[in-house]
């Protein structure tokens, strides 16, 4: 059995790839891995380093690989980190580089490790381990790991930070009104109300998907997801090229829902499926519309996955407004190891008294769901409850 490190994905088969991360999941496809390295939004340019650990048995077959990153910044993780940075160089030390695994700009729970068997996935991390320190990595960083991945990296000794971000699951309501049935009666008008104004401004929306999504399609979608991040003073990770080649090499996997007033497209909503879940992950807008962002970004999401019998959505990571319209607050994890042990210690003694305070902040969070307050402790996932029960 053999590891290398591939510094691109054009030096690893699509098929074998795919073969490992068969779990529908579309980020750790190939061709979205690719599609990120070939339009240089994640690149050594940009700081995401290509170094992807291929694992091969006996006879030459790939059944085990794990994306990494050997990074010169924390930018486009969704796991901030900047403070353990500043405590590195009040030290008079290096934070930087460290490495990552990730999916870039992609704050997604998923695979970390694609392996055939838990021998390879202990190898992998093994050789992750001595990866970074052969590249003189302070850290390696796995960050919104699968539940099965989980378990691995702990026992090697890596230390768990636990966030929040708030998912939709399908209960198998019939269908937008037959789930919005089950909220308190103020908050089921308040959606109500929230949905008739966007109709009422004369703003018409549709979805797009698949051959839909054509080169002028893209362009308006780039346009508009460049626009919001102008309005903040910053340029996009994501250019152009990606998402002409997304939709180009795994078009079933996009959803798009946009926005038109006379016409004139004005916001969208980019989403990706697969694995059974909608994944909410790019939104732009060329000017502020009342409840629009929940129109597109939320409730036409919930819309589809009731209509297409998929059973998760994750519209993306913060916003404690999503709690009020029906999103449940779930955990997730990211996993570290610190080569320094002088840093480790007390950095992992602070991710301890996080975790408490996360678990007190979802316990009390879970409270405010728009559910009539009897049905709430009921309508709590398997992974809220282990969390909120767990103790460190």
């Amino acid at each position: 059995m053999t590891t290398r490190v591939a510094r691109s994905l054009t030096e690893v088969d699509a098929a074998a790839w795919n073969a490992l991360a068969a779990g529908g999941e579309p980020f750790l496809r190939h061709e979205f891995l690719l599609a990120l390295e070939q339009s240089g939004c994640a690149s050594h340019a940009t700081g995401w380093d290509a170094h992807h650990l291929l694992h091969f048995d006996a006879q030459g077959t790939l059944d085990g690989a794990m994306p990494l990153y050997l990074k010169a910044h924390s930018w486009g993780e969704f796991v901030f980190d900047f403070a353990w940075a500043e405590a590195y160089q009040r030290a008079g030390l290096r934070y930087y580089p460290r490495l990552v695994s990730a999916v870039p700009f992609t704050p997604a729970t998923g695979p970390r490790v694609l392996a055939k068997s838990a021998a390879v996935c202990d190898a992998l991390i093994a050789s992750a381990r001595g990866l970074a320190r052969d590249l003189g990595a302070s850290s390696l960083h796995v960050l919104f790991p699968g539940i099965r991945d989980r378990p691995s990296f702990e026992r090697a000794g890596f230390m768990a930070r636990l966030d929040c971000q708030f998912h939709w699951r399908n209960e198998a309501h019939q269908d937008f009104d037959d789930w919005l049935g089950s909220f308190a009666s103020e908050k089921r008008k308040k959606i109500r109300r929230e949905r008739r104004r966007v109709a009422e401004s004369g703003l018409h929306c549709r979805r797009l998907a698949g051959q839909e999504l054509d080169a002028q399609v893209l362009e308006i979608v780039y346009r508009l997801h460049a626009l919001t991040f102008a309005r903040y003073g910053n340029a996009p990770y994501l250019n152009l090229d990606f998402f002409v080649r997304i939709a180009r090499a795994m078009p079933e996997a996009l959803v798009v829902e946009l926005a038109e007033l006379g016409g004139e497209p004005v916001a969208c909503a980019v989403s990706l499926q697969g694995g059974g879940t909608l994944f909410g992950r790019y939104w732009g807008a060329a000017a502020d519309f009342h409840s629009l962002h929940f129109e597109l970004c939320y409730y036409r999401g919930v819309e589809y996955c009731l209509r297409e019998g998929i059973a998760r959505f994750e519209p993306g990571t913060q916003g404690e407004h999503k709690l009020l319209r029906g999103f449940v607050p779930t955990p997730v994890w990211s996993l570290h190891d610190i080569v320094d042990q002088r840093f480790a210690a007390p950095i992992g003694a602070w991710l301890a008294r996080e975790r408490r305070r996360r678990r007190r902040w979802l316990a009390q969070a879970v409270q405010h769901l728009p559910f009539q307050r009897g049905d709430i402790p009921a309508r709590l996932p398997d992974d809220v409850r282990d969390c909120l029960a767990a103790e460190d």
